[in-house]
């Protein structure tokens, strides 16, 4: 088969796993270092619910995300432009954002969005400064065309994912690979995500564990973790002067509705 990523032809299938009652080859390319799986036939049956009943990480989570958006508006110095949360899922990272006083849209093609309505991001909304696509890339069957995506909504691009530790453990040693669920289908190294960079002619930092951001601008990647830490430590910070969209996003609406 070829990578999904980097096209090349790998034929060294590492391990197999049992997933949704399917026996799954993984394979890992020698050229881009990008772990998957053969070609995902079972993605209907792992999208019957958009979000896993095994996830009881997704409010913390997204509570954790809202810091990391924060600390990077503050590197770029673009706190009150407009951010969009790619592969959003329900909207709560919109709306914690929103709360916040940060002007965020929602998208997703494949979940219904329940706690963000009528701030769903269109193509006319110009000037984004910031595209977020949290615990999604190890999701795409296509990462080149979905990064395409991304770069037309912006140029800066703030992910994570958790990047495959060495040696390459087998799918039964590492959570990450998803098997109760079957909707992790791409797992990265830093020299995957490094030849996305370069095919896409952006600069590449991270934290070498499972938060990454993508920009045109180079950015020290020192400062960037630094405004990570500080805003864990001082969550309230970085929103500092900024005016909480909540009610004025309810005034909004009800005029809407009107």
């Amino acid at each position: 088969m070829n990578c999904r990523l980097c096209n090349s032809l790998i034929s060294n299938q590492f391990s197999e796993a049992e997933l949704l009652g399917h026996k799954i080859k993984y394979f890992e390319c020698a050229q881009c270092e990008y772990v998957q799986t053969e070609e995902p036939f079972w993605l209907d049956e792992a999208y019957a619910s958009s979000i896993n009943k095994s996830d009881t990480g997704i409010m913390a989570r997204n509570l954790s995300n809202v810091r990391l958006v924060l600390a990077t508006l503050t590197l770029i110095r673009k706190r009150t432009e407009k951010v969009v949360d790619y592969a959003g899922g329900h909207g709560f990272l919109v709306r914690l954002l929103r709360d916040k006083g940060i002007e965020a849209l929602w998208s997703d093609r494949y979940s219904e969005n329940l706690v963000a309505r009528g701030f769903e991001y269109e193509k006319e909304n110009a000037s984004v400064v910031l595209v977020t696509a949290f615990e999604a890339f190890e999701h795409f069957v296509n990462p080149i065309d979905e990064m395409e995506k991304l770069l037309s909504i912006s140029s800066n691009i703030l992910l994570t994912t958790t990047l495959v530790p060495h040696p390459t453990p087998t799918p039964s040693d590492w959570w990450y690979y998803g098997l109760d669920h079957g909707q992790h289908i791409g797992f990265f190294r830093f020299n995957t995500l490094e030849h996305l960079a370069k095919k896409f002619h952006l600069n590449l930092i991270s934290d070498g564990q499972s938060t990454h951001f993508f920009s045109k601008e180079r950015y020290p990647r020192y400062i960037w973790k630094g405004l990570i830490l500080i805003s864990k430590i001082t969550p309230y910070l970085f929103s500092a002067g900024l005016k909480s969209k909540t009610w004025n996003d309810n005034l909004q609406l009800k005029q809407q509705n009107n």
